[in-house]
């Protein structure tokens, strides 16, 4: 079921306990920011308005918001206010009311900080918000160790009574594991009169949204607590350990989403998966593997230990061996990389190419077949199909002033230790002697050795 809602996000905080000059929101966990996790919540509701409530850094956090929500749904529009003056979340929300005015139906708030929450568990929330006809639904989860959550009070029935912040809660209060998630659904009708009513007499002299709902209680209207059983979704982020925990519970997520569809890792506690990353069936992942950023993998592949791969997309049946880094490059089907191989700035490898040890390749495609199997560098360079690089092989393409590009043609064999210096193209069937040291064209079936390079015959 489709409900429409107006979501309200809260970014405003300055996150002082992690002591960083970064807004807290801004801090990143696997592969996006906090707020940037919230924001693609947000987006999987397909609201009909999305507002953000900055205040810390106001400027990068506006620019940060406007520029994510753009790209998971540019065909709206959201909308950004200000908060000056950070006087608690009540505060923060009626920092909306201009931008809301003549809104109706429901109003989703959700906490910039608070990155684990699924679009599923908000689904059902605003469900029973709707179902249930209540002027408030919040969301509650149980802690074991409930330190520096509000409590949800219920009374007597069991129905909500109020919610508790920590610092003014009592002894007996603090006993309490029923935790307040900081997710509300509101009806948008008379929410505003509700939050300037609410006052700021507690322990940090702050205007608390939980106390909205105790008005509308008291006010005779119903308010609703969807306790979800997944605490972890729950969690905020305002230290660094906590900042640390919620990665690896993302980590954890991920991993397992893509163990039931088909990947197998052989240590899943020590794989490093971001949230973008693809990978198909039957590939295995081996202990100690990065995969990070828009990184797609197909079926059937092995990714060894040590490995990272940034941005990268993999065809079927390709290896990456031990502790090889793969940027922004592609490997078509059946290709190899390392051990200790070193690919970035678009790389690459087409069918069955292979790059072995201890060798670079830098914004240098190898064409089908080819090999480049041990210590060498090549960059700025196109190679053709089933060309053969000898150990120690460079690409000098850097004259001081500018980068040369270097060609080589199908079937080139390249002997080892070879230099060639850009710009230069070594023929279709060429070859070069060892320690040679090529400044000129090579022409087609020619052999070349020598410093410089000089044709010493034609192959036949």
């Amino acid at each position: 079921m489709s409900i429409p809602v107006t979501i309200a996000i809260l970014a405003a905080g300055e996150g002082a306990r992690l002591k960083s000059r970064r807004p807290k929101v801004l801090h990143e966990v696997a592969g996006d920011s906090l707020l940037g996790h919230v924001i693609r919540t947000a987006a999987a509701l397909a609201p009909r308005q999305v507002v953000a409530i900055v205040g810390h850094e106001a400027d990068a956090v506006r620019e940060a918001f406007v520029a994510r929500w753009a790209t998971l749904n540019p065909r709206l529009q959201p909308l950004v206010v200000a908060q000056a003056e950070r006087r608690g979340t009540a505060h923060a929300l009626r920092m909306t009311e201009a931008v809301l005015q003549g809104a109706t139906g429901t109003l989703l708030t959700l906490s910039g900080d608070a990155p684990l929450l699924r679009a599923e568990t908000l689904r059902r929330l605003l469900a029973t918000h709707v179902e249930t006809g209540a002027a408030a639904t919040a969301l509650s989860a149980t802690m074991a160790t409930p330190t520096g959550y509000g409590r949800i009070l219920r009374g007597a029935d069991g129905g909500f009574d109020r919610i508790v912040e920590e610092r003014d809660a009592t002894p007996a209060e603090k006993a309490v594991t029923e935790i307040n998630a900081g997710v509300y659904a509101f009806q948008l009708e008379g929410l505003f009169e509700v939050l300037a009513r609410i006052s700021n007499d507690n322990a940090q002299g702050e205007y608390y949204l939980p106390d909205a709902l105790a008005l509308l209680r008291a006010a005779g209207r119903p308010v609703q607590i969807v306790h979800h059983p997944d605490a972890e979704e729950a969690r905020g982020v305002n230290t660094r350990a906590e900042l640390a925990a919620v990665a690896e519970a993302f980590r954890r997520r991920k991993v397992a989403e893509l163990m039931a569809a088909g990947v197998t890792f052989l240590d899943p506690a020590t794989a490093y998966v971001e949230a973008d990353a693809r990978i198909g069936m039957d590939t295995v992942v081996y202990p100690n593997v990065h995969i990070e950023g828009q990184t797609i993998i197909g079926e059937n592949c092995r990714i060894h230990t040590g490995a990272r791969l940034v941005n990268a997309r993999l065809g079927d049946d390709v290896t990456v061996r031990d502790y090889s880094l793969v940027f922004d490059s592609r490997l078509d089907d059946r290709t190899s990389v390392g051990p200790f191989a070193h690919l970035r700035l678009n790389a690459h490898l087409h069918e069955a190419a292979a790059v072995g040890n201890f060798v670079e390749v830098k914004q240098s495609s190898l064409g089908a077949g080819a090999k480049a199997m041990h210590l060498s560098y090549l960059g700025d360079a196109a190679l053709g199909e089933r060309v053969n690089i000898g150990a120690g092989t460079i690409t000098c393409n850097y004259d001081g002033k500018q980068k040369h590009r270097t060609i080589i043609e199908d079937g080139a064999k390249i002997g080892s230790d070879t230099m060639l210096v850009a710009p230069v193209r070594v023929g279709e069937g060429a070859m070069t002697g060892a320690g040679a040291v090529v400044t000129e064209d090579v022409p087609p079936n020619a052999l070349v050795a020598g410093v410089p390079a000089k044709v010493k015959k034609t192959l036949t």
